[in-house]
């Protein structure tokens, strides 16, 4: 995606600093050892082998521990225009998460999202400037910085740059790998997030994997059976990680609470599982085997885990009942008061969210993951979902909230109206 195109004869000391092997970097691809990449690099090692002097023209493109960095960067900017919205709309999102006084508002956000926004491309000129430059030890070096970096500044103890957020996002993200504890409204919510970062989670396991092996600048970028290729079970293991945490989650909430519906929504998210692990299943079956059996139970996964989860988008984190209050604005204390009256809203958000949440499949099968730039869209389109999944799922909430508000409100209205009666009329009870 980013950096020029950069030609170099075979024995350029810029592709041999790591190691013997030539530095080929990643073309976006999520996952190594595509056909191209392989008939490419067989025809070098021909070449070599001849010992015939070619000229390889490589794209040298950023690899993916620095390439991940633009969906957090982009799913923090969407954060802020969220609570931007929220403060405009007079939604308490502050009570809903049941955050503190000194939490961050969307101006903050938004600073921690421009710092991103500044780093992370400082990180990748710094890395094509010595890959350039032949230093390619220090350019494979950048991307462990820069996330060594962002990790201690998210752990770091002392009360600065916003200690209480940071100890926020810690604690949540500690009781969404532990459901221990009763399930509060932050931690299936942003569980919820994760899911749309699976995709995200996945990558990040092979950028470590890749940087621990030191394949981040050598030809084992491309090899399908290195310990960080396509095949590894890594993969389809981090991208179900998410959907189990929600699953227990849900469990949990059933074992406090006894509703029903919490089991049916478990249910949502145990249907994901089979769509990643028959897709997975590619690289480890025959090619006959798969096309006639995996690949029909796969489709069937697919088709059942988005139209469950578009449904329960639409009828339970939206409570748009079954469509009903598109057509009937009778009653707009239902409705959302950020976009009350336009209809087209409604149509946009229901319709792109259902072809939104078909396409997402395509994200979680790694058999389909060939096409980097058809990744990198469906990924951003994923972020854009979940953005304004965000804005019906908090105000659903929040319209929640002020309904048992007022119910109890009422309800102490009609006792001291009750008491007022009993006193002026002399009797005690």
């Amino acid at each position: 995606m980013f950096g020029g195109a950069v030609s170099a004869p075979t024995n350029s000391p810029h592709l041999r600093k790591s190691g013997s092997r030539p530095a080929i970097f990643d073309l976006g691809t999520t996952e190594s050892g595509n056909s191209s990449g392989e008939d490419f690099l067989h025809s070098v090692v021909l070449n070599e082998m001849k010992g015939v002097s070619t000229s390889l023209t490589s794209a040298a493109i950023l690899p993916s521990p620095v390439l991940l960095w633009r969906f957090k960067t982009m799913m923090v900017w969407l954060w802020g225009i969220n609570l931007w919205v929220f403060a405009q709309a007079n939604v308490g999102y502050a009570k809903i998460f049941d955050l503190d006084q000194s939490h961050l508002t969307h101006r903050e956000i938004w600073k921690c999202a421009i710092w991103m926004t500044i780093i992370v491309p400082t990180s990748m000129t710094a890395y094509l400037y010595l890959y350039s430059h032949g230093e390619v030890s220090l350019a494979a070096s950048q991307p462990v910085l820069l996330y060594a970096a962002v990790t201690m500044a998210l752990i770091f103890p002392f009360d600065i740059f916003y200690l209480s957020t940071r100890y926020f996002l810690l604690r949540t993200l500690w009781r969404i790998v532990f459901p221990l504890q009763a399930i509060t409204f932050p931690d299936f919510f942003l569980a919820d997030i994760l899911t749309s970062m699976s995709k995200v989670f996945s990558d990040l396991e092979r950028s470590v994997c890749r940087m621990v092996h030191r394949q981040v600048a050598t030809i084992a970028w491309f090899e399908a059976d290195s310990v960080c290729g396509s095949h590894s079970i890594a993969i389809p293991i981090v991208l179900v990680l998410p959907y189990i945490f929600r699953f227990f989650q849900c469990l949990r909430q059933y074992k406090d609470t006894r509703e029903k519906t919490t089991l049916l929504n478990a249910l949502k998210y145990s249907t994901a599982v089979p769509v990643i692990f028959l897709s997975a299943l590619k690289y480890h079956v025959f090619p006959e085997k798969w096309t006639n059996v995996y690949r029909p139970l796969w489709l069937l996964s697919s088709v059942l885990n988005s139209l469950y989860s578009f449904y329960w988008d639409v009828t339970r984190d939206w409570d748009l009942s079954c469509f009903t209050r598109i057509f009937k604005f009778g009653k707009p204390h239902y409705l959302s008061h950020m976009i009350y009256g336009r209809k087209w809203v409604y149509f946009w958000v229901i319709g792109s969210n259902l072809i939104l949440r078909c396409t997402w499949t395509y994200k979680l099968s790694a058999h389909l993951r060939h096409n980097y730039l058809t990744v990198f869209t469906i990924t951003a389109l994923e972020m854009l979902r979940r953005f304004q999944w965000a804005f019906f799922r908090v105000e659903n909430e929040w319209n929640k909230m002020n309904s048992k508000t007022n119910i109890q409100l009422s309800t102490s209205e009609m006792v001291n109206e009750e008491e007022k009666l009993l006193h002026s009329n002399g009797h005690s009870v």
